[in-house]
């Protein structure tokens, strides 16, 4: 008897490239045309650009994690794990589960969405004593950890350490870190009124970025118009500053000067996922190149979009890249899918193009910049904007009705400050939360490949 398999697509990521990828694919193909499996260790899409919210208490975690298995036409496969090296030779995907059980996965066509990892430098005690805000217990481990400087500090008797516990250092200068900085300030100020013996003066914010400009993409006047709100609100902006080097009670600038803290947010930026280095192929500055319809020119069915590769920017020209915005990999995922049926079809597949829509900065309460087809916005029309384009990416009503129901609560009610046990006694920092020392080398990729093969 001759037994006819369907081809196996395997989706690797579940982020906005890979979400939108897999929803389109389980739409598009009948159930017998093939089978789609999605490798990621949550099965949520977490809605990134919000995570500053959850840090600050705007929000609840569950609100921005957006559930997979809530699809009507939902049958996708989800290996709950995480992607650890890919043999393009062999065609198999090495997946580290979630009870660290390494095991294989054979695919035809595969599409690498695995996003990108927080950019950290050779800074002495960086990833030893810095947060990062990539991820959903990131943000709330941030969210108790600050509430509970403010908890010590009120308890202590030593002037030293309340002025160390109540300095918070963000570097970063571009939207994770400005929104950062921007919404836990507001955490503290409005904390600080239920600590009747904390001197509010004490609360001091640093944001330090080592470029010349605030978020250079939205254009001087937009970006001015933010640091004006920032140092309003009494936060101190370094620019053309780094981080020396980081220590358990205390960071150290590149201009010299020595800030007691107990509390160092790193969003400086992000690189592409490791898993990018085991494939052994050409790279852009990390991201894997690929052609503009977003294959691997030369490995028939490999795709890759998001963070992670470096898709050529059609509509710039110019040998630009599309950088990396939820904005681009929501519509690289919709449009990879079509190229993944396309070429399992026998089709014609296309390249992606897409025109930047705008910009949106949400800096908490009424203050905000956007800048939505070029139309510079502030105050108001700007946070209108900037929430209105948050909450219509979301990609389920449920989660539509978590976000509206909390901003609302949030405003009417406010915050109640409360910690919720992330903050354990032994402390979790940037290192603790992305493993990246999960991944495997070239070598060892092919190694395992070779193994199943054997076995075979």
């Amino acid at each position: 008897m001759n037994t006819v398999t369907r081809p196996r697509i395997l989706v690797v990521g579940a982020g906005f490239a890979g979400v939108e990828c897999v929803r389109r694919l389980e739409r598009k193909l009948s159930p017998d045309e093939a089978d789609v499996t999605l490798v990621t260790p949550f099965a949520y899409q977490l809605y990134l650009p919000l995570l500053p919210q959850v840090a600050s208490g705007v929000l609840t975690p569950q609100s921005i994690a957006v559930s997979l298995r809530r699809s009507k036409k939902y049958r996708t496969r989800i290996i709950p794990g995480g992607a650890i090296g890919v043999d393009l030779k062999s065609k198999v995907c090495v997946i580290r589960t979630i009870t660290d059980q390494i095991v294989n996965e054979r695919y035809d066509y595969i599409v690498l969405a695995p996003g990108s990892i927080t950019r950290t430098f050779d800074i002495p005690g960086l990833t030893d004593h810095a947060f990062g805000m990539k991820t959903l217990a990131e943000a709330a481990y941030v969210r108790d950890h600050v509430i509970s400087q403010l908890d010590l500090a009120d308890a202590s008797q030593d002037p030293e350490e309340r002025a160390s516990r109540l300095q918070f250092v963000v570097v970063g200068g571009g939207y994770a870190g400005t929104e950062t900085a921007a919404c836990l300030q507001r955490l503290t100020h409005a904390a600080v009124k239920r600590y009747p013996r904390l001197d509010p003066g004490l609360i001091k914010w640093h944001l330090i970025d080592i470029a010349p400009k605030l978020m250079p993409e939205l254009g001087d006047k937009l970006g001015s118009s933010a640091q004006e709100i920032l140092r309003r609100r009494g936060i101190e902006i370094s620019l053309g500053v780094s981080i020396a080097k980081a220590g358990p009670e205390e960071v150290t600038f590149t201009d010299g000067r020595v800030i007691p803290t107990r509390t160092l947010i790193w969003t400086a930026g992000v690189v592409a996922s490791p898993l990018i280095a085991t494939l052994d192929a050409e790279t852009v500055k990390g991201r894997l190149a690929v052609a503009p319809e977003m294959n691997l020119p030369g490995d028939d069915g490999v795709f890759a979009l998001g963070d992670s590769a470096a898709v050529p920017d059609l509509a710039k020209g110019d040998g630009a890249m599309c950088p990396p915005t939820a904005q681009h990999a929501m519509r690289q995922g919709r449009h990879v899918a079509d190229n993944v049926i396309a070429s399992l079809r026998g089709g014609a597949m296309r390249p992606y193009v897409h025109k930047d829509l705008g910009l949106v900065v949400d800096l908490g309460g009424t203050d905000a910049v956007s800048k939505p087809l070029g139309i510079e916005l502030r105050g108001l029309p700007a946070q209108a904007v900037a929430r209105g384009y948050h909450w219509s990416a979301l990609r389920t009503n449920v989660a539509k009705t978590r976000v509206m129901t909390n901003w609302l609560l949030n405003a009417v009610a406010g915050d109640d400050f409360v910690r919720t046990g992330f903050q354990a006694r032994k402390a979790a920092r940037l290192k603790d939360f992305e493993y990246t020392d999960a991944y495997l080398t070239p070598e060892q990729v092919r190694a395992h490949a070779e193994g199943t093969a054997r076995l075979e």
